[in-house]
């Protein structure tokens, strides 16, 4: 995971410079030497570099503050989805203009890189919501694993030719340094065959993302956990939440992925203390199955979890399939006693009429709405007026994303309930959590 080491830092991004990820390569290199020679000349770094194209339209269309929004924004995407997927350490750094170069220190397979190299794309790829309007980004990701004592400058020129030519292919988003396309990857619709098979071979596998309560002092207690999925996939390695969510959209498996994760979680959490809550992540799918409330209750019946220490977590790209169905769902839901959390408040439209007609509980900040409250007076601006708002709808106010002690401190001020953030704990498997708990 990277580190928050302020040298050598981009000051809008916060990731690495070029200058200071070319020696951090040239160290991982030199470290990686001998491991790389005892195991059979196999490279273990492991560098992509991705490229927006025509990145400069967005200046010019909509202003150089919008573009650094934009940049802001894949920052915290790529961190995101690195935090999420990869085993070994990693660092980012951002280069000039729409480049960004990721490294990691892991023995992965070449296909496994080159998954998570489109993984990657994809979420770049997703729209970015703005006052101007909606931002598409057209990534272009040139991969390479680097030579056992291949130096970092060597390293970086080949990513960048090969970066020059991806951003001129209009059909291929993820090049080789070699000029070759996956070779041994998997298809997607090999990855949805997998899926199906996925759960019955126990690879789909819940971690949980410890959720603390805070008092105005910066006091704290851990209050509960997020139930995250992740696949264990026997030749890619691990695959994050949306990745194996989306392949699960796509293979028309969304419902028996989410029975599993639900029943694995409740299971789980029927052994935990009587003051610690679960939170479960809610899909489209999910609210318009009629069966869902049933089932739902049923695996609460089964694990003997208390339905009243159950939070659903629902987001706004959930709610806008199809809102008439997802209110009528969600208030069967409340009037069995479970609670209900507006997620990643602040990333989409942040409609109001949803806090009008849903019967919520939580509202859950999208990491975006904390990043810069420490430094920034009108971020701290809008989080106030967010918990005052909350606080009048008899809402309480769920921070995620805290990575340091200061935006800890920041929230548990200004009032928000809970936190979840790296400053603390990152998602954990079961055991973990439960030696946690022990203290």
């Amino acid at each position: 995971m990277q580190d928050h080491d302020d040298a050598g830092r981009d000051p809008l991004t916060g990731l690495l410079t070029l200058d200071a990820s070319r020696d951090r390569l040239a160290e991982w290199v030199e470290q990686g030497k001998s491991a790389a020679e005892t195991g059979g000349g196999i490279p273990r770094v492991h560098a992509m570099l991705m490229g927006i194209r025509r990145f400069e339209t967005i200046n010019l269309a909509y202003g150089e503050a919008t573009g650094d929004a934009a940049l802001i924004e894949v920052a915290t995407r790529i961190a995101r989805l690195a935090t999420e997927s990869l085993n070994g350490p990693w660092f980012a750094a951002r280069g000039p203009g729409g480049t960004f170069l990721l490294i990691v220190d892991e023995a992965c397979s070449r296909e496994r890189w080159h998954a998570f190299a489109d993984q990657l794309a994809d979420r770049i790829a997703q729209p970015i919501q703005r006052r101007v309007g909606t931002l598409r980004l057209s990534p272009r990701i040139a991969l390479l694993r680097v030579l056992v004592g291949e130096s970092a400058e060597s390293a970086m020129d080949r990513l960048a030719q090969t970066l020059a030519v991806a951003q001129r292919d209009v059909a291929r988003r993820v090049v080789w340094v070699d000029g070759e396309t996956n070779r041994a990857g998997r298809t997607a619709a090999q990855l949805e065959a997998d899926l199906l098979h996925a759960i019955d071979k126990g690879e789909i596998e819940v971690h949980y993302q410890p959720q603390f309560a805070l008092d105005e002092e910066g006091n704290e207690h851990l209050s509960g956990a997020e139930a995250l999925a992740r696949w264990n996939h026997p030749k890619l390695g691990r695959i994050g939440a949306a990745a194996l969510f989306a392949i699960a959209d796509r293979a028309d498996h969304l419902a028996p992925l989410s029975r599993h994760i639900a029943e694995t979680a409740l299971n789980a959490a029927s052994a935990w203390p009587g003051h610690l809550r679960l939170s479960l992540n809610v899909t489209a799918a999910d609210l318009a199955a009629v069966s869902f409330t049933f089932d739902l209750g049923k695996a609460l019946g089964k694990s003997g979890f208390p339905t009243d220490r159950l939070t659903l977590e629902v987001t706004e790209q959930v709610l806008v399939a199809d809102m008439t169905l997802a209110e009528r769902s969600l208030s069967d839901l409340a009037r069995l006693g479970i609670r209900i959390a507006l997620d990643d408040f602040g990333a989409g439209f942040c409609n109001f009429h949803y806090l009008k007609t849903l019967p919520l509980h939580y509202l859950k900040l999208d990491r975006s709405m904390v990043d810069g409250i420490t430094d920034d007076p009108r971020d701290l601006a809008v989080l106030r007026a967010i918990v005052a708002m909350a606080k009048a709808l008899d809402l309480d106010v769920v921070a995620e994303g805290i990575e340091t002690e200061a935006q800890r401190l920041t929230v548990a001020r200004e009032g928000c309930a809970c936190y979840q953030g790296f400053v603390r704990a990152q998602p954990m498997p079961e055991a973990a959590f439960l030696a946690l708990v022990r203290g």
